[in-house]
């Protein structure tokens, strides 16, 4: 059986680089915190799961390399994501890792669990394609058996951060690519978001 590969995308967690939507609302100080524990807590709880291979795609490249700086489990492998748009970044881990499918996750959605990470592989057993739609019209997730190869302009023309991105991903697709979807969750880009997000973790602190 071949391993299990689960990319983390990741941006350096400098103030005033990451979130700036989020950064517009709740400020800089904010959404920084907001980044940096969500990639922790999101690189342990996957990162530790033995049933796949986990990397941290990091950008930018130089970054890779920087100790300290990356809250994740040791043992991580840490590569750069390298140049080009989102879609040329996201394209390359399913053509450059090791052989075995492939599921890349943003690493700053707080509500992944490990067991959304198991539901795509297990889709990927008889589906070339799975994605993890977004209520905004994008996705969380997105994986690929990579039997046979991914298609090259699998990401061309994205109108990526719009209501379009997945309908133009999925537009790419031929129609002999068989496609699942996993559950919906929702990435924290702005202040409603944020707030959302803060009733939802209340609400399950409530409930345990």
């Amino acid at each position: 059986m071949l391993p299990q590969h689960l990319v983390l995308f990741a941006r350096c967690p400098q103030l005033g680089a990451v979130k700036r939507r989020l950064a517009a609302d709740i400020g800089a100080v904010g959404a920084h915190k907001f980044y940096r524990q969500t990639l922790r807590d999101v690189a342990w709880r996957l990162g530790r799961d033995r049933r796949w291979k986990t990397w941290l795609a990091v950008t930018p490249d130089s970054a890779a390399g920087a100790s300290g700086v990356w809250p994740v489990p040791p043992g991580t492998p840490i590569i750069g994501q390298g140049t080009g748009d989102l879609g040329a970044r996201m394209a390359r881990p399913f053509h450059m890792l090791p052989p075995g499918p492939v599921v890349i996750v943003g690493s700053d959605i707080p509500d992944i669990e490990a067991a959304d990470i198991a539901a795509a592989f297990r889709a990927l057993g008889d589906h070339d394609m799975v994605f993890g739609p977004a209520a905004d019209g994008g996705y969380w997730l997105v994986g690929a058996r990579r039997r046979p190869v991914v298609p090259q302009n699998l990401f061309a023309n994205v109108r990526w951060s719009s209501a379009h991105a997945l309908a133009d991903t999925l537009a790419n697709l031929g129609p002999k690519v068989r496609v699942a979807m996993v559950e919906e969750r929702s990435d924290v880009d702005d202040g409603a978001a944020w707030r959302r997000w803060q009733i939802r973790k209340l609400a399950a602190k409530i409930t345990r």
